[in-house]
């Protein structure tokens, strides 16, 4: 008698169908796709260590000239202290790997660079205000600069190889599970181009028809768990140069069925993913568990305080604090063409929904004409996208000086005096008007969880061009998944948002 669970015998003809997909499998090159990632040599240890003295010199060489030249008291010290970090959380970034860290925090090049950045201004910041150093700070963050521009041309000049590794790294997948969990699939793996893996065909269970065009699709698995799988699959795996399966299970393919197809495709050596039902947690929040034989995926909780709440905060106020210092001729120029160009005061003060629902003013610098609420009344039939948001590309009250403060976001940055005071975070989703909250659903609701910012998620994936439901799931993953890390990602894929200019207006 059998053990329960084990594989079936299998029959002359399923062996033989097998042996023949083993033999095209192992058939030369000429005669296949090529499979799987390219092996690529490992770059000696030097690598990073070079890399981690440029950064290091680089910041350290100008900041001791610019200090030195600024009259500034023990230039030497403070330029090593500043160096020394530089290169140290560069490090800690993963900026000196072969593979840089997935995520918000983890762009690479130089938007990855000028994140890096900002989190070396605060740091020097906290750093300045607790040993009370004599430098003066706005001389201190111009003596910085050219380390960003010195570890952005390198880290240029390291992502030229990377980008053909990454190339190189590209899984192939096939698709198998139940017609409605493989559209899905498929729908999202074509859909988006943030990710490693290229969609080559899907096997769908029984008859159904796939929605989803262009999928092809090599067979199918019978309805019934009693047949064998395995020859159908390792067929589609061998006929489109697949590396890996990725399952969608469901009522007919879950269990013991799942489990025999897994033996199977690891017999030969093909990886098998099975695909989760949970969506918007990221990956450093799931950690798998097993108990009396099942495998669990345990969720930890979304940041609501702890250790980086409080960074948050710090870096925030500081960030808040530094940045109307240093942008105040900025400002004050702009104040003027604003005051100059049309009739109105210079800044619009408006009611938002921050943190807990509770209202806030919100500063920004006017862009319409002055009586501009009255007039949107008369605009509402022209709105140009759903939900409660009220957007046009070709809005009649902005004047040509609110244009183009708008295409380059300079208007937003009065809402520094709102971070520094508490109301916003440099970072999260945009603060609702109480008209539009009061709309919001349980879900949109959830987007107040978190204090509003001054960029976010929405601002660098698309801006205005984004429909309401996919700003709304983009403020949700931010609500769910931000860290202190990931704020520093999106602070430097906003520099790189505003300077495109896309989805503004």
């Amino acid at each position: 008698m059998g053990l329960r669970g084990a594989p079936r015998p299998r029959t002359a003809a399923s062996r033989n169908r097998t042996a023949a997909l083993e033999q095209l499998w192992r058939a030369p090159t000429a005669q296949r796709d090529p499979v799987g990632p390219v092996p690529v040599r490992r770059k000696l240890a030097r690598g990073p260590v070079l890399a981690a003295l440029t950064d290091l010199l680089g910041l350290a060489g100008p900041a001791w000239l610019l200090l030195r030249a600024g009259d500034q008291p023990r230039p030497v010290a403070a330029a090593a202290v500043a160096g020394l970090l530089w290169a140290g959380l560069r490090g800690a970034r993963g900026r000196y790997t072969d593979r840089p860290r997935n995520g918000p925090g983890g762009a690479a090049g130089a938007v990855g660079a000028v994140g890096d950045w900002l989190v070396l201004i605060g740091l020097l910041a906290v750093l300045h205000t607790a040993a009370g150093s004599p430098v003066d700070p706005a001389t201190a963050v111009v003596a910085v600069a050219p380390g960003l521009l010195v570890a952005a041309a390198v880290a240029g000049l390291r992502r030229w190889p990377r980008t053909a590794r990454r190339a190189a790294r590209v899984r192939r997948v096939l698709l198998v599970g139940e017609a409605s969990g493989v559209d899905r699939a498929a729908e999202l793996l074509t859909s988006r181009t943030d990710h490693d893996f290229s969609l080559v065909a899907a096997i769908p269970v029984g008859a159904a028809r796939l929605e989803l065009e262009g999928v092809q699709v090599p067979g199918r698995l019978s309805s019934c768990p009693a047949d064998d799988d395995v020859p159908t699959v390792l067929g589609g795996v061998y006929a489109h140069g697949a590396d890996l399966v990725l399952v969608a299970p469901g009522p007919q393919l879950t269990g013991d069925r799942l489990r025999r197809l897994g033996w199977g495709l690891h017999d030969r050596g093909v990886a098998l993913s099975v695909l989760s039902e949970l969506t918007g947690v990221a990956a450093e929040r799931v950690r798998p568990v097993t108990a009396a034989g099942l495998t669990l995926l345990h969720i930890a909780p979304p940041l609501r305080g702890g250790p980086q709440a409080v960074v948050k905060n710090v870096l925030d106020r500081t960030g808040a604090l530094f940045g109307l210092l240093a942008l105040a001729p900025l400002l004050l120029a702009v104040a003027l063409s604003v005051r100059l160009s049309s009739r109105g005061p210079v800044f619009h003060r408006q009611v938002r929904q921050g943190q807990h629902n509770r209202p806030f003013t919100m500063w920004k610098f006017r862009t319409m004409v002055a009586d501009a609420e009255q007039l949107k009344d008369r605009l509402a039939v022209v709105n140009e996208v759903d939900g409660p948001l009220f957007k046009m590309r070709s809005d009649p009250r902005v004047t040509p000086v609110g244009r183009m403060l708008r295409r380059t976001s300079i208007d937003e940055l009065p809402q520094l005096l709102n971070v520094l005071l508490g109301h916003m975070s440099l970072v999260g989703p945009r603060p609702p008007l109480p008209e539009e909250a009061s709309r919001y659903d349980e879900r949109e609701h959830r987007r107040l969880a978190v204090k509003p910012g001054l960029t976010g998620l929405w601002q660098v994936s698309g801006r205005s061009d984004l429909n309401w439901q996919e700003a709304v799931s983009l403020d949700l993953w931010y609500v769910d998944n931000w860290s202190v890390a990931a704020d520093m990602g999106l602070l430097a894929r906003t520099v790189r948002a505003v300077t495109d200019g896309r989805g503004a207006y």
